[in-house]
This record gives C-alpha cells, sequence and structure tokens, in this order.
C-alpha cells in the first residue's frame, strides 16, 4: 500500500480543499441560523476535572502544575455537555456552541480523536423540539453546499425531506426482529431473553456480554446501516439504561427522552430531554463508572459541581451533533479527515 503524503503537502491540501472551503459555508450558515433564533453562542472550556461518565467514553489525560509544583489531574472533555449545563443553571436560556472535543480509542472513516461538538440547549423546551432543530440544520447545510442529496457508502438521503421517526422498539422489531417488550407486559425484556432473541437473529454475542452490550451490538450489526435513507430518520425512545443524562418518558418510564439523528446510516446527533434529578444522576453515575472499571480497570471522578448545578438547572432538552460528520455528507466527502484542516495524522501517515 502506498504511503499517503503529509496533509499539509500542496498537492493532498489541494485535493481537500473544495471539502474545507464547504465546512466554513456551513458553519457560517448555521451560526447565523442559531442567532436569528435568539440563541447565545458560548465558549465552554475543555480543562475538566471530569470527562464525562459513560462507560465506554474514553478521554485524554493531563495534569494541572500550580505555582506552588503542586500536581492535579484533568482531562479533556469528550463533550462540552457538564460546562452548558452550568450554564443554564446560572441563567441562560438558549446556547450553542461549536466545541472542540476529544476522546480517545476512537479513530477512522467516520472518527477522530480530536473533532468538533456542536451542541445546542433550549431551556424549557420539550425536546421534540429539538427534531425541528435538527431537520433545519439539515436544510441549512444543503443550501450552503448546494447538494439537497447525499450519499455515503452506496445509501443516499434526500435530506429536506422530513424525517422519519421510529422508536428503538419499533426499530428492533422491523430490523432485527426482536422484541424489546416482554409478551404481555409494558416491561422491557431482561439480558437473558435478549440473549436468546439477539443469537436466533445472528447477531454475535459473548457468555459475559451484558444486557447493554446485546443491546448495542444489535443497533450496529442490524439497524444503524438501515437508517437515514431515502430520508433522514429519527430514533427515538431509548430504554432508561440507554441513556445517559436523559429523563423517563413520563407515560413509559421503561424508556428515556432520548433521540439519534440517522443519515445515510451515519449517526450524526444525540439528543436528550434533560434529566435534571442530581440524585438519580449521581447514581448513575456511578454504576457506569464501576462497569467501566470492570470492563477497562480504570474510572473518572464525578463532577460534583455538576451534581450540584442540576439542582438549580431548569427543565431544558440538549443536542450535540458531530459537526465534522455533517460537513462531510454536504460537501459529499469520504472520509472525516477530508473536511478537517489540520487532522491529527496516523504514525504510517
Amino acid at each position: 500500500m502506498s504511503q499517503l503524503s503529509p496533509w499539509w503537502s500542496p498537492e493532498r491540501h489541494a485535493d481537500r480543499r473544495h471539502f474545507l472551503t464547504g465546512r466554513g459555508r456551513i458553519k457560517t450558515a448555521v451560526r447565523n441560523w442559531f442567532l436569528a433564533e435568539g440563541f447565545t453562542e458560548v465558549e465552554p472550556g475543555i480543562l475538566q476535572f471530569s470527562p464525562g461518565n459513560e462507560t465506554h467514553l474514553h478521554a485524554f489525560r493531563t495534569e494541572l502544575v500550580g505555582t506552588d509544583l503542586s500536581r492535579h489531574e484533568l482531562f479533556l472533555h469528550t463533550s462540552p455537555e457538564f460546562a452548558m449545563k452550568k450554564l443554564l443553571a446560572a441563567g441562560e436560556t438558549k446556547i450553542f456552541s461549536f466545541s472542540p472535543a476529544f476522546r480517545n480509542r476512537e479513530r477512522g472513516s467516520l472518527h477522530s480523536p480530536e473533532f468538533t461538538m456542536l451542541e445546542w440547549y433550549r431551556a424549557d423546551a420539550p425536546y421534540q423540539t429539538l427534531w425541528d432543530d435538527c431537520g433545519t440544520i439539515l436544510k441549512v447545510a444543503s443550501e450552503a453546499t448546494e447538494r439537497k442529496q447525499w450519499s455515503f457508502r452506496g445509501r443516499t438521503c434526500e435530506v429536506c425531506a422530513p424525517c422519519d421517526m421510529l422508536t428503538l422498539e419499533e426499530a428492533f422489531l422491523q430490523q432485527a426482529g426482536i422484541a424489546l417488550r416482554q409478551s404481555g407486559s409494558n416491561l422491557i425484556v431482561d439480558r437473558d431473553a435478549l440473549l436468546s432473541e439477539a443469537e436466533v437473529a445472528g447477531v454475535r454475542t459473548d457468555a459475559d456480554d451484558t444486557w447493554s452490550d446485546i443491546f448495542s451490538r444489535v443497533l450496529v450489526e442490524k439497524i444503524d446501516d438501515h437508517l437515514g435513507s431515502p430520508a433522514p430518520s429519527i430514533l427515538y425512545e431509548y430504554p432508561i439504561t440507554e441513556a445517559a443524562l436523559a429523563r423517563p418518558v413520563s407515560s413509559d418510564p421503561q424508556v428515556a427522552e432520548r433521540f439519534e439523528l440517522f443519515v445515510c446510516g451515519v449517526e450524526l446527533a444525540n439528543g436528550f430531554g434533560e434529566l435534571t434529578d442530581a440524585d438519580e444522576q449521581r447514581r448513575r453515575f456511578e454504576t457506569w463508572m464501576a462497569e467501566k472499571e470492570r470492563i477497562y480497570a480504570e474510572r473518572y471522578p464525578l463532577d460534583e459541581d455538576f451534581l450540584a448545578a442540576l439542582r438549580d438547572m431548569p427543565q431544558a432538552s440538549g443536542c450535540a451533533l458531530g459537526f465534522d460528520r455533517l460537513a462531510m455528507l454536504a460537501t459529499g466527502a469520504e472520509r472525516i479527515d477530508q473536511v478537517l484542516w489540520t487532522p491529527f495524522p496516523l504514525q504510517n501517515e
């Protein structure tokens, strides 16, 4: 296999430049839309005492050295979420940010260890409002690039078409033939029942898989690739165990106010009706960190300041959108590094 020239070589930069300038047009257009909607743009800090407390998120560690040479472990955040929710507690009501974010153990055509997260929050708004926001952002991006049909890995999407709406329960039944509810009951199936159904559906499993492991494998192997074509898809009402910081649906506490946006089989955005119960949030964090320690032999500290802020935070809904993925699909790029001005190089590049 021939070795790629570095990203800064004039020839390679010239090949990428039309994707990069398209990214700039999208960013300007999306920012202008938020400002016209009355949002305030904020700049969350990147250095945090806790990078986030979800089991499978992996952070970059760093160290703060004081003037007295004392040393304190810090992290680069995996998302601006904690900081932005503190701003809601402070009194902000409509905020957005184009924030650098950092995640370890993630690299590929759709992943970069350093990326841009477009994140926004609306106080006192139902989370369905964010579905409309997502649809509008897709239209704004398509207008900025003058491309209404996007394609990726053989799948196409008319991005200005109305979104297809699908619950997780419907998606599992339609795409994998798996029932997430117990027969004759409103309860989510247990681990053994889900394992049995996944094996019948041809999903690979391991003996020590947890309920969440099996759930994630079904999503990846049977569902995700089918979403977002020929129109964008909204997948919503995730089981409560798969909704990190989301509140339960009031009429059905087995599921949460969480949704994801898909285009061409690519997950673009993840949104919540935000959980504001600090005690419940602490319980979830502690559960996930125990699981992280079991699987990866590491855990991250809890952000006590964030948990305290939740008690003052208003009811709100928020969404995080992978801006680089949006730019990639909207410009017709094939890999995420084509829309990053200074992509982090692999060692063999």
